[in-house]
């Protein structure tokens, strides 16, 4: 890789006394340092200006708000040459969404094994609550109950909360949390929703409900109503769901209040305490329970559609050009819902018009090199992420070019751009083989490489590059790090204190806080990696015995 391989020769440069430094080249092929410099701080500025405008009432996907950024964003990449790669010569992918309420009047009702015990009825909102189904508007399940822990196998790390337990036809409970000694993004993702029903339903179960272990500060409402959405195939069926699994045996998926978790762990005379403390030693505690549960439930639909924007360039390797890297950025975000402060248009200038924006510059750089890297380039701006990375998760799953062919993702989700870019932390890196052009491309710009700050957040799991690691796809998103130009390195300290007033708020709009040289250093560094992976004769693969390729390389 001959850009690796000078990178690699300045970097020794580098630690050289300046007088003792011969005349070098760049360590830059020049036809890529002049691509790199084309990089626009007034057009990534220009592109979210359009993106976060008020006229598009915070882009929801399936709005015509959002309708108006997949114009935007296409017109875009016309004008830099980037060709249509969505479905039947387009620019587009059709994402077709369910929006599903659970509807009121749900029961849930306990009948123990135990002799001349009668049924009692469960409080709705407070001992349980559905979630909607995707497929069936009305729903039964008679079932007994297992205590499945955290609803983990994780048998490569030494702990499986099925093992020894039999679930089948049985409604599984769970609490949310992971063993202590748990990597921080395997944690995260064993404990995420999707993968622990997807672990229950490969066991057998009919059911999943999450227990939680503490009751709420404030009573929930009787009269709320939980909605979800989904993405449906051609035939109306549900292709992609973070909330259910249709078509493997699941009948409902739902929560447990506090209360009814340590009532129905009782009738295995267990205490709920001592559970808890088990499962974070990472002792497993499952268990039959003598108790039954029987669910009813209906839900209401709303279908509407949305669209994911593909292009593509060309890759100049006559074999390597038909493989891709991905260059990824969702394009959707909240619309319109309740005011914060008399503003309730929800713009998304940072979450995520500046991620969109720094895809349109890397096509940008791309556009200016006259010899195209080895590999093809797809651009891909989705929809849904606010709604559970249901365009990505469409995308990864049933993309417009060979699932086989996509070598690697690089994300761009709410880049941060408020302060100076000094250090970075790749989400992901750590798994594959990406950590290293992450470490040629940051050392080329002059950035620092860190852990992440705030591993508690979950992010590698909560963003779209997750959707292509559940493919089995190598993938990362790069965030800011915590270094700062005083030597104080607590950026994320200041990060912190503007999230809480701008994120997920109408006050992330154009009015805020913006630093669009960092903009232009974040879209340099994602060229970069993504230029040095498709330069690579080799593709990317998953480190040897690592968590996430075990799990999900199969899906290739």
């Amino acid at each position: 890789m001959k850009l690796a391989a000078l990178l690699l020769a300045a970097a020794s440069l580098l630690a050289l006394p300046a007088a003792a430094q011969p005349t070098q080249p760049s360590p830059v092929p020049k036809k890529v340092a002049r691509a790199l410099s084309k990089v626009r701080p007034e057009a990534i500025k220009s592109h979210i200006w359009y993106l976060a405008d008020d006229k598009l009432q915070g882009r929801q996907a399936g709005t015509p708000g959002y309708q108006m950024a997949v114009e935007y964003v296409t017109a875009q990449l016309r004008q830099l040459g980037v060709e249509p790669a969505g479905e039947n010569g387009t620019y587009v992918q059709r994402v077709r969404l369910r929006r599903a309420t659970a509807l009121l009047g749900a029961t849930l009702t306990r009948r123990d094994a135990a002799p001349g015990s009668s049924p009692q009825p469960l409080a709705y909102a407070t001992d349980f609550v559905f979630n909607p189904h995707p497929e069936q508007p009305a729903a039964t399940v008679e079932a007994p109950v297992a205590f499945a822990g955290y609803g983990i196998s994780a048998p490569e790390l030494g702990y499986d909360d099925y093992a020894g337990l039999d679930v089948k036809g049985k409604l599984v409970m769970i609490v949310r949390g992971a063993p202590r000694n748990f990597p921080s993004t395997v944690a995260a993702a064993s404990q995420d929703l999707l993968m622990t029903m997807q672990n229950a339903a490969r066991h057998g179960a009919v059911g999943v409900l999450v227990a939680a272990t503490v009751a709420p500060r404030t009573a929930p409402s009787p009269t709320t109503k939980r909605i979800t959405t989904s993405v449906l195939n051609a035939e109306g069926k549900v292709a992609v769901s973070r909330t259910f699994i249709p078509n493997v045996g699941l009948q409902v998926v739902g929560n447990l209040g506090a209360s009814a978790f340590q009532n129905l762990l009782r009738t295995a005379a267990l205490d709920s305490g001592q559970v808890l403390a088990a499962l974070r030693q990472g002792k497993p505690a499952s268990a039959a329970l003598p108790t039954t549960l029987r669910a009813e439930y209906r839900s209401a639909y709303q279908d509407f559609d949305s669209y994911n924007v593909v292009g593509k360039i060309t890759g100049s390797d006559a074999k390597l050009r038909d493989e891709y890297v991905v260059h990824s950025a969702h394009l959707d975000h909240l619309g319109v819902a309740a005011p914060v402060n008399g503003d309730s248009i929800y713009n998304g200038a940072h979450d995520n018009a500046s991620g969109a924006a720094s895809v349109l510059e890397i096509a940008n750089i791309y556009s200016h090199l006259k010899q195209k890297p080895s590999r093809s380039l797809l651009f891909v701006l989705q929809t849904g992420e606010e709604l559970g990375l249901l365009g990505s998760a469409y995308f990864a799953s049933n993309p417009t070019v060979p699932k086989a062919n996509i070598v690697a993702d690089v994300n761009t989700d709410m880049p941060t751009i408020i302060a100076p870019l000094l250090s970075v932390v790749p989400l992901g890196a750590q798994h594959s083989t990406l950590s290293q052009p992450v470490a040629e491309a940051a050392q080329y710009l002059g950035l620092t490489v860190e852990a992440d700050p705030e591993p508690d957040q979950n992010r590698f799991i909560r963003s779209d590059q997750y959707s292509f690691v559940m493919q089995g796809i190598p993938a990362l998103h790069i965030k800011y790090g915590n270094r700062t130009a005083d030597g104080k390195n607590n950026l994320s300290e200041q990060v912190q204190k503007w999230r809480a007033v701008t994120y997920h708020k109408p006050q992330d709009d154009t009015s805020g806080v913006f630093d669009f040289e960092a903009g232009k250093k974040y879209v340099q560094l994602n060229f970069l990696i993504g230029y040095l992976v498709a330069q690579n004769p080799a593709r990317p693969t998953w480190n040897s015995g690592d968590f996430f390729g075990q799990r999900f390389a199969q899906q290739r």
